[in-house]
């Protein structure tokens, strides 16, 4: 027994020392770490990609373009999480030395042949951006612009800015703010493809300023919170508190008057002549705890959903601690890589434990079920999506290393640390409570309406959640698959936790309703119900894609569906699992009420 528990502690040293070696816990710093500068002295200055400007997931190395390019491109190390993100940054070869001004400083004279004209034509017609990173602050603009005006599409005239002013900010010895203009009066026109020579220039203003450092990161997180757009939040929090206290109280009312009735008729039918016809819940009390079909599948499904509820709360702890702030590079995809893998233990023993109960017998098969229910289609959705990005030469496309470092922290953080939770889960020995003993043989279930069907029943379970979220849904879309700043954990949590309450509370009326109508296959309905959710969100994906984005193009069409078909799909085990367990309350609870033979 202590050569097992030294094992198992020796292993989540060796996992924990493992993730922190791999990529530490937050996006990495500048290189001058205490950010503090003399007159004179090298602020580090990186670029990062180019992209269009509505396809945030299609997104290309700076250099891609026929810029001017340094003679040795030194690229910046990065965490995982920066590299998941699809940061690539490099040496710019901008000077932008501390409180030194340039005014028209040539960057580079270069001759651009058809082919560049063609490449920087092209970008400009999809309004691609820039993006780089000044001693961790990020700047961005447009490289070029399309002259539109009074003219038909085979008139537009297509430029490429030459000339880029930065407007820098500092307190003392840091640097607060950057800005970057570009010059309207200075451009290249590359509406035909010839050879031309161009000179690319900037210039650089330095202004003081009495905004603190410690606020420096402020400026991007106040457009989430500007008046009108917390009105819109807490109008969306209020019709989802609505939602919950008409739900509450129709609840409320089943079980005070609805089932205080059931437990007064049961008690006197047990009084009265016993040939009476049967009905109603609680002559299916012998059936009701009857094991379901494919129960290894449903244990994995509930252990699956344990951990993916598990990691949501400790996202939004590191999120309502600070950890998030704007543009903190990739510090979401290290937490969720490093949280998954630590908490995979939890599915582990969530799922072997619930299929002991059932009284299953092959728990290894089950616990492989479990580690692969929701990593398996991840890892082929990935695959896909991984090839098309190295298709399109995309940043999207993770290096070799990276995938090497995923798969090892999969074999030797997640999967020990996933049967550890399976072994401590067999051993648990937690035997199934069942107010009523299950007769030998299952009782015939009556010919039920349409609407009390499987998928009608999800429809309506699904529908409430949603109506709850769905305003707060827009504003992650638009922040995941765009270009807003979403800072408002706050009130994002509060909006998770009533989801959570609402999708409990419709999955257990729902199975009062269902087994008053004497169906008791409830188990898989009652997680199917409470999952309904994540069918909704997907459905919302495709009005989002189509009536309020205008994203485009193969590859980020597929990155849209494939990746937001994950996270659906997570939100499905995660929601099923809190449905069944709010509904294997409530079941135990009423049939502990009457006396059952």
């Amino acid at each position: 027994m202590e050569m097992g528990r030294s094992a198992m502690d020796l292993t989540t040293v060796v996992a924990v020392a493992t993730l922190l070696l791999c990529f530490g816990v937050v996006g990495v710093t500048s290189d001058a770490s205490n950010h503090r500068y003399k007159t004179g002295d090298h602020v580090p200055l990186y670029v990062n990609k180019v992209g269009p400007f509505h396809n945030p997931s299609e997104t290309y190395r700076y250099f891609d373009l026929p810029f001017c390019t340094p003679e040795h491109v030194t690229e910046k190390k990065e965490a995982l999480g920066e590299v998941l993100n699809g940061d690539r940054l490099v040496d710019a070869p901008y000077k932008l030395d501390f409180r030194a001004d340039r005014e028209s400083e040539v960057l580079c004279k270069k001759k651009l042949k058809k082919e560049d004209v063609a490449k920087f034509r092209s970008a400009v017609t999809k309004d691609y951006y820039f993006q780089m990173y000044y001693d961790d602050l990020p700047l961005w603009g447009f490289i070029g612009k399309v002259d539109k005006e009074g003219k038909d599409l085979g008139e537009y005239k297509y430029y490429l800015y030459k000339r880029f002013h930065f407007d820098v900010l500092y307190n003392t010895d840091r640097v607060i703010e950057i800005i970057v203009h570009t010059d309207p009066n200075t451009l290249l026109d590359v509406t035909e493809d010839r050879d031309t020579e161009v000179e690319f220039l900037y210039s650089v203003k330095w202004k003081e300023t009495s905004t603190p450092f410690e606020e420096r990161m402020e400026k991007y997180s106040q457009t989430s919170s500007l008046p009108h757009h917390l009105e819109i939040h807490w109008f969306s929090i209020i019709n989802s508190c609505v939602t919950v206290l008409l739900l509450t109280g129709f609840l409320a009312t089943i079980l005070m008057r609805v089932l205080k009735n059931d437990f007064v008729k049961y008690a006197h039918d047990e009084e009265s002549a016993e040939d009476q016809e049967e009905t109603g819940w609680k002559y299916i009390h012998g059936d009701v705890f009857r094991f379901p079909q494919n129960k290894s599948l449903l244990a994995a499904c509930l252990g699956s959903g344990t951990q993916l509820f598990t990691l949501t709360v400790f996202i939004f702890i590191l999120a309502l601690v600070g950890v998030f702030y704007p543009y903190n590079r990739g510090a979401l995809f290290t937490a969720l890589v490093i949280i998954y893998a630590l908490t995979s233990g939890i599915a582990g023993y969530a799922a072997t434990s619930f299929y002991c109960q059932l009284e299953g017998t092959n728990w290894v098969r089950n616990l492989l079920l479990t580690g692969c229910l929701f990593c398996g289609p991840l890892f082929l959705t990935f695959c896909f999506l991984n090839t098309v990005a190295i298709v399109y030469s995309a940043t999207a496309a993770l290096p070799f290393g990276t995938i090497v470092v995923i798969v090892l922290i999969w074999t030797l953080v997640t999967s020990p640390l996933l049967v550890l939770g399976g072994i401590a889960g067999k051993n648990s020995k937690i035997e199934f409570q069942a107010p009523c003993r299950t007769t030998k043989y299952p009782r015939e279930i009556p010919e039920l309406p349409w609407y009390r069907q499987a998928i009608p029943q999800m429809i309506m379970a699904g529908f409430l959640p949603f109506s709850a979220i769905y305003i707060e849904l827009y504003y992650i879309f638009a922040s995941v698959w765009g270009h807003r700043i979403y800072t408002i954990y706050s009130i994002l949590f509060i909006v998770f936790i009533i989801l959570i309450i609402v999708t409990a509370f419709i999955t257990v009326a729902l199975t009062y309703f269902q087994l008053a109508a004497e169906d008791h296959e409830w188990w898989w309905r009652s997680f199917l119900c409470g999952g309904s959710t994540g069918l909704f969100v997907y459905g919302y994906c495709w009005y989002y894609y189509y009536a309020r984005s205008d994203m485009s193009g193969f590859m980020q069409t597929s990155f849209f569906f494939g990746y937001m078909a994950c996270i659906c799909y997570g939100f499905f085990l995660m929601l099923g699992m809190v449905g069944f367990r709010a509904a294997l309350l409530f079941v135990r609870h009423i049939y502990r009420s009457i006396k059952c033979e």
